[in-house]
């Protein structure tokens, strides 16, 4: 597979929600449309800004289906699949491919963990059941574990194991997985976005883009023309928003769901065990977006 899942960027899309938890579609279909229309390049359904983690098997095929059948082939959709428990995530992975994913996205298995070696058998007994390529997920701060350089490279023998998703903020290790894993590599971390283009990276998968999709587009479109000055503009505008005092003032997606709500965006709350924020945080939230004219 030598064509790249996608160039641009992507959306960890988050996921809707009723008042009564339950998953607001016809909000669903708005967002991939504002999306699509706002320039993302692909849409990755069913992640961890899409709280994956909380969701049945039943309501993660059918966020997957639902989205496919939106998006229209307009733009690929890439299912996050990730498990710690290998034979559930093959069982998914099978079950989104066959719901007409582009891709998928797989984490490293959490809490339990596992070896280097393990990472390997686990990741390569997905790749031996779909066809469809598969970009791994390389995010300690979540998972505990660390996806080396060597697995990188020796996950990268598979065929349908194309991408990397890198949110580990180290730009010496971005910079190598670049170089050597023989992978196509994506920004995890909307921080890192300009950093991580300029070293050669095609892409982003942003949480940002929920909010701004448009800006994130054209970081990614600026970016992938050279021209890294003008980035860097856009980037600055957004650099506070989009990190410890904006969308990740909390766990996230919490605080995205709230910049949403403030523009009148219902997306609803997380699901527990994620909660609202109190009114001190969603106030300094209101006051950065209010300072880079969102509000």
């Amino acid at each position: 597979m030598n064509n790249p899942i996608f160039t641009g960027s992507g959306v960890a899309l988050v996921t809707p929600m009723n008042a009564d938890g339950s998953i607001n579609y016809p909000l669903m279909e708005r967002l991939i449309e504002r999306q699509i229309k706002g320039g993302t390049a692909a849409l990755i359904i069913c992640g961890t800004t899409g709280e994956a983690s909380t969701m049945n098997d039943d309501e993660h095929i059918e966020c997957i289906r639902f989205a496919v059948e939106k998006a229209a082939g307009r733009v690929p959709v890439i299912a996050g699949t990730g498990s710690n428990d290998t034979a559930y995530s093959v069982e998914l992975s099978v079950e989104a491919e066959k719901a007409g994913a582009d891709a998928l996205l797989l984490m490293s298995p959490y809490y339990n963990k596992t070896s280097q070696k393990g990472l390997v058998k686990h990741f390569g007994a997905v790749a031996e059941r779909v066809n469809i390529p598969i970009m791994l997920y390389n995010i300690v701060s979540r998972t505990g574990i660390k996806i080396e350089l060597p697995t990188f490279k020796e996950l990268a023998e598979y065929p349908n194991v194309t991408a990397v998703k890198e949110s580990g903020g180290d730009v010496a290790y971005f910079s190598a997985l670049i170089r050597e894993s023989g992978l196509d590599v994506y920004s995890g971390d909307d921080y890192m976005n300009v950093p991580a283009l300029a070293l050669g990276a095609i892409g982003t998968v942003s949480v940002m883009a929920n909010v701004v999709p448009e800006a994130a587009s054209e970081i990614c479109r600026l970016c992938l023309e050279n021209n890294f000055s003008e980035a860097g503009k856009l980037q600055q505008k957004y650099s506070r928003f989009m990190y410890t005092e904006g969308l990740f003032m909390d766990v996230s997606p919490i605080p995205v769901k709230h910049a949403l709500r403030l523009m009148g965006i219902d997306a609803g709350s997380c699901r527990l065990p994620l909660c609202d924020m109190d009114d001190a945080k969603i106030e300094m939230l209101k006051a950065e977006m209010e300072k880079i004219g969102l509000l």
